[in-house]
């Protein structure tokens, strides 16, 4: 497989920029605090001058970056906020789909923390940790629709202690969605554009009503064609939001229904990932045979229900996907009894109903040696894989060669958010609580590949009789966090903040339909049932906000955050960093008694900047730079997941901890109204501690410890080097702009034996807004169109670690597409 990678030419210019970026100091900063603008929809903006493109907190004592609606819908309209943010400082986004709404392949760092390490909100509800088939939560493209989205805040490195996540250990990414618009209003939009696109969004607004109320109503139906294969992503999606204002506060109510459909490819196997006998066969792209069902069996050239050999693990499944339905309502209301002083309440309630389904080849994985504990009968000369077991096990699962596999879900989680913020002289206290009840399950359940079961494409639920349900995984968990805060302003220059967050949990599994074995397994697989609590009372938070002059600030920032223990996760099954799939009641015990929860240090220290300028074409200079330091303890990992196909003892312990060292500068130039130039630069250094112990080996007759050593080694898939650019242009109806996203070289195996190049990422977006003041009904019309990867390149988007070294597994790049959006307002 190859890839391109940047030339040095290239990297010079971009670091050239980012020095350019520099000399402003960091990112646009904010005339506002954060928790004016979550109040405050942003004002309409000049239409002859250029908009802000990133917006800094300037009131937070740590590091917090907002882009604005209208530069999320620049980056591609219906992007997702989280491939939004990907031009933020420190932030590392690939996804193999240009709007970023991929749930399988997508991959999200922030200073070294991975998606399942930081925090989600939309609107204050809590999303979960983002995984792939979570257990508590849902993507954020799934709990709003892209045009509904206000803004996108990311703090990185420590979020506000009021976010509800049990996951939060390196900062959080917070959305927030639209107000009602207090006019009358229809807004229509459509997207058209490579491979088919089809994007609709009709939202309608009510405008001021009577007794104070306003609200929308939104629907949304997307249709896509994968760039590699006959897959179509299809979704659709319906927002609700009412406000109503009254004199001593505001009623607010959301309601998102969203269902899609999301076919996947398979990642590419690398290095050891792959069969000696296909150890040439690394293709860039694994599309599935789906529609063409007869190539599904005639591919099957390696015997019956067997992939060819010389394709190794890189053969073509026939097809698979993730068929996602959900359902995401709150009711807030913020209550002002007095001037200085609200209270507020919100309740929310979340239900997913979801699975994840592939069909392939019976034999693969070693799959036959599972079936072979459910269908003993069926095995012919005492082997799974012998020429008459397998014609047997293809029968089973209806003669093509192919079984189809589901991971099924369900999410059932209400929950209740009360915060206070009360000034009072000098001090602003802050305090609250989040309660949330959750219970998600799981089945893996294996259907004949036939008509009658309804499962011929990826599109539909599979019905009919289940060959097997291998296992049904049932959970209840009970999270809570508490915080309290307290933000003294000791002189009008100077704001110190002290505060903390407790987070506790007490979580339950049991299994309804256990993992079956047969009798000459000798270490049979069992999942545990049992209940972990796991407490942390007290987590500290300390900031200080200088304000040096009325354009200068200085902020510094500790904070201690701790991440739950899962019920399942890390690729939507058991064989994950979950306790629960441990294989056996006693390894489970073990875990109880032996291992903590991932915790993390996190300090920051930061200057910003806002300044009016006159040095020639620079009209003003906006920014910030921010340093810091992670000390990440207690990393779990799973040493050696169960295995049902080689049964043996598993390991899911503590294995020490990370240090990572990092400093973000980013800054805004203006010239004059119509030209701004953001760049962001980012250096990070996210190393392991220590090396860790796994297992043990007979060196001479004697049982030695095996030591892998990580001790020194980079985290995999965090780069050292980013840069991001957005130069942008605006002249009276017209405005366009180009962005780049760099980043470097990324580790992919634990001992960085092997890597993936760096890859520069560049986006043309160019739109125009007619004048229709006297064109009757229409309002407002413009045209925007947009080109993702504008110099068609190839690489990695997304890259899996699967081991200490040797091996490892890639998503391609999509290349070079084109959108044209058109919108108009009645």
């Amino acid at each position: 497989m190859q890839f391109n990678k940047t030339t040095s030419r290239q990297a010079a210019l971009w670091c050239s920029a980012a020095l350019l970026g520099l000399m402003g100091g960091v990112m646009a900063s904010g005339a506002q605090a954060a928790e004016t603008a979550a109040a405050t929809p942003a004002a309409e903006t000049d239409s002859t001058s250029v908009e802000q493109v990133i917006i800094t907190s300037q009131r937070e004592t740590r590091s917090a970056v907002t882009m604005q609606a209208q530069q999320i819908q620049n980056v591609l309209p219906g992007a997702s906020p989280l491939k939004a943010i990907q031009f933020l400082p420190g932030v590392v986004y690939r996804t193999a789909d240009p709007w970023g709404n991929n749930e399988q392949n997508l991959s999200l760092f922030v200073h070294g923390f991975s998606t399942q390490q930081l925090g989600f909100t939309m609107d204050g509800v809590p999303l979960g940790d983002q995984q792939y088939g979570n257990y508590n939560g849902l993507s954020v493209s799934r709990a709003v629709t892209s045009e509904n989205v206000s803004r996108v805040t990311l703090s990185s490195g420590a979020g506000a202690l009021g976010v509800a996540s049990t996951s939060n250990l390196g900062g959080a990414i917070e959305t927030f969605s639209r107000d009602p618009s207090a006019e009358r209003g229809l807004n229509i939009r459509q997207t058209v554009g490579s491979h088919d696109t089809s994007r609709t969004f009709v939202r309608l607004d009510s405008g001021e009503m009577a007794g104070g109320w306003k609200g929308y109503v939104s629907y949304l139906r997307q249709d896509a064609k994968a760039w590699d294969f006959e897959g179509h992503q299809r979704g659709h999606q319906v927002n609700l939001k009412l406000v109503h204002e009254g004199e001593k506060g505001v009623l607010t109510f959301y309601a998102d229904w969203q269902m899609k459909v999301e076919p996947n490819e398979d990642a590419t196997a690398m290095g050891n990932q792959q069969t000696a006998a296909a150890a040439g066969f690394t293709p860039y792209t694994r599309p599935f045979l789906y529609p063409n069902l007869a190539a599904c069996t005639s591919s099957l050239t390696g015997g019956p229900g067997t992939p060819p050999p010389a394709q190794g693990n890189n053969f073509s499944n026939c097809f698979s996907a993730a068929q996602r339905e959900d359902i995401l309502s709150y009711l807030k209301y913020a209550w002002t009894p007095v001037e200085g002083l609200t209270w507020t309440n919100q309740v929310y309630f979340h239900y997913n109903y979801g699975r994840g389904i592939v069909a392939g080849p019976v034999n693969n994985a070693g799959l036959p040696a599972l079936f072979a504990t459910y269908y003993p009968e069926l095995i012919v000369g005492g082997s799974p894989t012998s020429a008459g077991s397998l014609a047997n096990l293809v029968a089973l699962f209806g003669g093509t060669g192919n079984e189809v596999r589901t991971t099924e879900y369900h999410i059932n989680r209400p929950g209740a958010l009360s915060t206070v913020d009360w000034t009072l002289g000098d001090h602003q206290i802050k305090a609250g609580f989040w309660f949330e009840h959750n219970e998600p399950t799981q089945q893996r359940a294996w259907y004949p590949f036939s008509a009658a079961n309804n499962n011929l494409t990826p599109y539909d639920v599979p019905r009919g009789k289940k060959a097997l349900v291998q296992y049904a995984a049932e959970f209840f968990t009970n999270d809570v966090q508490l915080h309290f805060q307290d933000q003294w302003r000791i002189i009008p220059q100077l704001l110190v903040q002290v505060g903390f967050k407790s987070s506790l949990q007490d979580a339950t599994g049991k299994f309804p339909v256990n993992q079956k074995n047969l009798p000459t397994v000798a270490v049979p697989v069992q999942y545990p049932t049992g209940s972990i609590v796991s407490n942390r009372w007290f987590l500290p938070q300390a900031g200080l906000l200088w304000d040096i002059s009325d354009k200068d600030q200085l902020f510094v920032n500790a904070q201690q955050n701790m991440r739950q223990f899962i019920p399942y996760g890390a690729g939507s099954n058991f064989y994950g960093f979950s306790p629960w799939s441990l294989g056996t009641q006693a390894a489970f015990e073990l875990f109880k008694t032996t291992v903590k929860p991932e915790t993390a240090w996190t300090y920051e220290a930061g200057l910003r900047s806002r300044r009016e300028v006159a040095l020639g074409p620079i009209t003003g200079v906006e920014g910030q730079i921010n340093v810091y330091n992670v000390k990440f303890k207690n990393r779990l990992l799973n040493i050696a997941p169960f295995n049902f196909i080689n049964p043996a003892p598993a390991i899911l312990a503590n294995v020490g901890g990370v240090t990572t060292k990092g400093v973000d500068v980013a800054g805004t130039l203006k010239f004059g109204e119509h030209f701004q130039l953001y760049n962001a630069l980012s250096y990070a250094e996210s190393k392991y501690d220590s090396d860790y112990q796994s297992g043990t080996t007979l060196v001479g007759g004697v049982s030695t410890p095996v030591t892998v050593a990580t001790g020194g080694k980079y985290v995999p898939l965090t780069p050292k080097w980013m840069n991001k650019t957005i130069a942008r242009v605006t002249f009276g109806a017209f405005d366009a702009q180009i962005s780049g996203d760099y980043v470097g070289k990324r580790y992919v195996t634990y001992l960085n034996d092997l890597s993936v190049k760096s890859m520069m990422l560049v986006d043309l977006n160019a739109g125009y807004t007619f004048d229709m003041s006297d064109k009757g009904f229409v309002k407002g019309l413009r045209v925007s169109a947009n080109v993702t990867n504008l110099f068609d390149k190839k690489g990695v988007s997304t890259a899996g670690v699967t081991g200490n070294s040797g091996g490892y597994t890639a998503f391609p790049q999509a290349p070079r597409m084109g959108f044209v959006t058109v919108s108009a307002d009645f």
